[in-house]
């Protein structure tokens, strides 16, 4: 089930919108490839993207 900004996994309640909305992103197109573990990976990848993309630049 593709997610979306309002419907997404409990893990990633808790995430700076920013961040939540590129997990989701990530998940999605992870659940395109059939990753079962789609959202942790997600979260984690989600969160370098923001350490790498500050909202400064």
């Amino acid at each position: 089930m593709p997610w979306n900004k309002q419907e997404y996994p409990p893990s990633m309640k808790n995430l700076d919108a920013r961040v939540r909305n590129k997990a989701i992103e990530i998940a999605n197109a992870l659940l395109e490839e059939d990753y079962e573990e789609g959202r942790a990976i997600a979260t984690a990848k989600a969160e370098e993207w923001d350490q790498n993309h500050p909202q400064d630049e």
